[in-house]
C-alpha cells in the first residue's frame, strides 16, 4: 500500500535525491521553497487533467435568490465539473434535473406560449422563457459560471432555493504551502506526484533530470491510469455486433 506524505517529507526526499542541503522546514532555504512550489504546480497539473475519484463529492450551488433570476444558481470557485443536479419536488423528494445543451435549452424555452416569466440571461441580457408553474426539468449553463434551470413553481417559492438543490461532481482541492500539509490524493498517486516533482525539480534547478527518475515517472504515470479507483470497476470491453 502506498503511503501518503506531507509536503515537508516530499520536499526532503526530493532535496536528498538532488544532493542538496537537508531542511527541517520548507521555509529553511530558497531551494526548499522552490521545490515546494514545484510540487504544488505538479499537483495541480495532475488533478486538472484527470478525474480523480477522491475529488468527487456533493456540491452546494449558490442560488441567485433574486426574483429577476428565479432559476439561476452559481458555481462556487472550487467546482471543476458538475455530474448531476437534483431539486426537491413538492413531496420533499430530490428529483433529478437533467443537463441540456444551451442550444437545446433555448429550443425548449423558446417554444413556450404561456405560464412563463421573461427572464434575462446574466451575461447577454437575452430573454429566456422560464416556466413558472412546475418543478425544474432541465438545466444548462451559457457561461460556465451560472446554471439556469428551465422552470420553477411560483406558487411554492418566488425563486428556486439553496436548501432544495443538490449537485454532485468534481472539485479543486486546496494546496497549502505548509510543512504538515498532505496533498489531497489517493496513496497510490503519491509515487507519481513525487516522481514528476523530482523530475521537474532536477530539470529546473539542476539543469537536467536523471534517466532513472524519468523512467520511474513514466512507470508511475502508466500505473496511475489503471488504478485510480479504490473500488473495483467493471472491465469495459468493446461489444461487437454479430
Amino acid at each position: 500500500m502506498a503511503i501518503k506524505k506531507t509536503l515537508l517529507e516530499i520536499v526532503q526526499e526530493i532535496l536528498n535525491d538532488m544532493d542538496s542541503d537537508s531542511v527541517n522546514s520548507i521555509s529553511d532555504t530558497v531551494e526548499s521553497e522552490q521545490v515546494a512550489s514545484i510540487v504544488e504546480s505538479v499537483y495541480y497539473s495532475i488533478i486538472a487533467t484527470r478525474r480523480i475519484p477522491e475529488h468527487q463529492e456533493l456540491i452546494k450551488l449558490t442560488a441567485a435568490s433574486d426574483t429577476n433570476f428565479p432559476t439561476h444558481f452559481e458555481y462556487t470557485d472550487n467546482v471543476w465539473k458538475i455530474e448531476k443536479v437534483w431539486y426537491k419536488n413538492s413531496d420533499g423528494m430530490y428529483q433529478e434535473v437533467h443537463w441540456c445543451s444551451p442550444m437545446d435549452f433555448l429550443d425548449v424555452t423558446d417554444g413556450r406560449q404561456s405560464d412563463y416569466d421573461s427572464v434575462s440571461d446574466k451575461q447577454a441580457g437575452t430573454s429566456l422563457r422560464i416556466a413558472n408553474n412546475k418543478h425544474p426539468q432541465y438545466y444548462t449553463s451559457f457561461d460556465d459560471q451560472w446554471i439556469v434551470m428551465d422552470s420553477y413553481d411560483s406558487a411554492v417559492d418566488s425563486t428556486l432555493q439553496n436548501s432544495k438543490v443538490r449537485a454532485y461532481g468534481y472539485v479543486y482541492p486546496v494546496f497549502s504551502q505548509a510543512d504538515a500539509h498532505t496533498p489531497d490524493l489517493d496513496g497510490t498517486l503519491f509515487p507519481f506526484l513525487i516522481a514528476e516533482s523530482k523530475s521537474t525539480a532536477m530539470s529546473l534547478l539542476k539543469g537536467g533530470s536523471d534517466p532513472k527518475v524519468e523512467q520511474t515517472a513514466r512507470r508511475q504515470k502508466s500505473f496511475m491510469q489503471n488504478d485510480l479507483y479504490r473500488t473495483v470497476r467493471e472491465n469495459k470491453r468493446p461489444k461487437y455486433g454479430r
